[in-house]
């Protein structure tokens, strides 16, 4: 295409190295390399911050330009985070301190986790001409933090979404959703709200705290809450802790049994507090040491319902009023790789590996009497550079009375992902997830289904039981196509999985099955959800009156499973 000038200019408009050169160089790839351990125990100089277009510009090519008249007239219509915020509420270290590699580190990666960051990067400069002082280089790149968004149906159906991630290069995020359908009868006019301030700094301290404020005004819950929470951030945070409000009033689907259902009224207020302390403990290697964490936590939390159906000893036990107190100790141990094009498409990915051990205990001061709360749970993280990223979660909860048990479940999920296979069309992975969830003396109304992205991925109320397995394989092909900043990956599918009611077997139902191909586009510098085209056939759906599916629509960023202890909880069961 290159012979000729239009089609020349045609491939530039499609076709470019979207992935920056971290994929080609291997700079990433040295995912056991801490870059900042050269500099250990010298002093920090000078910081100096260097904040990034949003587009055309990379953290790891700093001279890149954008190519194209969109692309500078959006960076120049976006309010970069200020250099302010980002060394008073982002950063763990300031002049003067001494050059801790781990925590250079895990600072890195606490930037690129943060929402309004699209990639960041943190590098030390010997100072010329001195053995004890150095100079830090922090380099962000902001993700366009605007995003409109609605539809229209005329005068009578529409909505709008007004969704800003960094008001003013404050780091305040100020969402905003009004709708009006005024074809259906009740409630015509809805609206959603949140107002968020992450990482709060007060008289100057980085306290590293998190404030949110919803409102909820929909036809089917209404409901206002407040949030303040502060997690185990690095292996260094010493605590952590969080305390949420909220009052609720929500139009509930109902199952009187697994074949019918109805909606019933709910109402209630809700108090969670919970506070940990963690203690570094001399086990295993020095370099093991310096990552491994003994972690202990308290947590109450309060149900106190105002509007619910008639509770008893064997109906709509779930709506109890409730005192619950949990205490968790467990230890962790966690560190970070680096990679890229694993749930990203380009962005630098930190995958967490590590081990995690907790015990749950507590009591539930619940309506219907007083019982105990034990739980355990376990998981494991591998990264092998040959064979790819290995990951298991286990967990087994239940509650006690003299009776025996009650609302037991014990689950399993399992995730892996090949290494990244470079191909004439692009970079290909391959992923296997399997989840399996078994209930035990559930209460009667309690229900798994095998519907949406945690099963074979269609909503279906038939596919719905007290037990449930899933498998299922996922190809990406992480395409060189690029349009106008979007790019796109092409995927392909195949989901297996069972579900059963109690007293029959998991494994004598149908295993139901779903396959597909599709394409995945987003553009990594914006904030909202990637959006994918899926073609799918589920070919033995019960009440299903198509075997064919197709779908357009959003598909949030995948997160990594953390090794990290956080606030003691009762195992879900879903």
């Amino acid at each position: 295409m290159y012979k000729r000038r239009l089609t020349r200019q045609l491939y530039d408009a499609l076709f470019r190295d979207v992935y920056n050169s971290r994929a080609n160089t291997g700079e990433v790839n040295e995912i056991e390399v801490n870059p900042f351990q050269p500099y250990a125990g010298r002093v920090i100089g000078t910081v100096h911050v260097r904040r990034l277009d949003v587009f055309g510009q990379s953290v790891y090519d700093t001279l890149r330009q954008a190519r194209n008249w969109f692309e500078r007239t959006a960076n120049n219509l976006h309010a970069n985070t200020r250099e302010g915020i980002i060394r008073r509420q982002f950063l763990l270290f300031k002049e003067g301190d001494l050059v801790d590699p781990e925590m250079l580190r895990d600072n890195e990666r606490l930037l690129r986790t943060t929402p309004i960051f699209h990639d960041a990067r943190i590098l030390v400069v010997p100072r010329p001409g001195s053995r004890m002082f150095v100079d830090v280089f922090v380099i962000t790149q902001d993700v366009w933090s605007l995003l409109p968004g609605g539809g229209f149906g005329g005068f009578n159906n529409f909505s709008l979404i007004l969704d800003q991630r960094n008001f003013r290069g404050v780091a305040h995020q100020v969402y905003n959703r009004f709708s009006y359908n005024g074809t259906i009868p009740g409630q015509k006019f809805e609206y959603q709200g949140r107002y968020a301030i992450p990482y709060v700094n007060v008289l100057g301290l980085k306290t590293f705290v998190t404030a949110q404020a919803d409102i909820l005004h929909l036809r089917d819950i209404k409901q206002q809450s407040f949030k303040l929470y502060r997690p185990f951030l690095t292996p260094d945070t010493k605590y952590a802790g969080a305390l949420e409000l909220n009052h609720t009033r929500l139009n509930s689907l109902y199952y009187d049994n697994l074949d019918s259902a109805r909606f019933i009224n709910l109402s209630y207020n809700f108090l969670d507090l919970w506070f940990g302390r963690s203690f570094r403990i001399n086990v295993g290697s020095p370099d093991a040491q310096t990552r491994t964490r003994l972690v202990v936590a308290a947590r109450v939390t309060r149900y106190d319902y105002i509007d619910r159906p008639t509770v008893s000893a064997d109906s709509n036990q779930l709506y109890q009023n409730s005192r619950t107190g949990l205490f968790s100790f467990g230890i962790s141990q966690r560190r970070y790789v680096r990679d890229v094009l694993i749930y990203g498409y380009g962005r630098t990915e930190d995958v967490p590996v590590g081990n995690l051990f907790s015990v749950v205990v507590g009591v539930d001061n619940a309506e219907l009497g007083e019982r105990m709360y034990s739980g355990l749970n376990f998981s494991r993280g591998q990264y092998f550079r040959k064979a790819g990223y290995f990951y298991g979660l286990m967990n087994v909860g239940g509650f006690y009375r003299t009776r025996g048990i009650e609302q037991g479940v014990f689950s399993f999920i399992g995730n892996y992902f090949s290494p990244l296979h470079k191909t004439g069309w692009g970079n290909m992975r391959h992923f296997v997830t399997s989840r399996l969830t078994y209930g035990r003396e559930r209460f009667n109304n309690e229900y798994i289904v095998l519907s949406g992205r945690d099963g074979i991925g269609i909503n279906t109320d038939a596919l719905r039981g007290t037990k449930r397995l899933t498998m299922g394989y996922e190809n990406v092909l992480f395409s060189k196509l690029n349009i106008v900043g979007f790019r796109v990956a092409i995927i392909s599918f195949a989901n297996f999985g069972l579900v059963n009611n109690p007293g029959r077997s998991l494994w004598r139902g149908p295993v139901y099955q779903g396959y597909g191909l599709g394409l995945r586009i987003r553009n990594e510098n914006l904030t909202f959800n990637s959006f994918q085209i899926r073609v799918s056939y589920f070919p033995n759906i019960p009440n299903n009156s198509s075997l064919f599916r197709y779908q357009v629509e959003a598909f949030p960023t995948l997160r990594f499973r953390d090794f990290d202890i956080a606030a003691p909880e009762i195992v879900p069961y879903r």
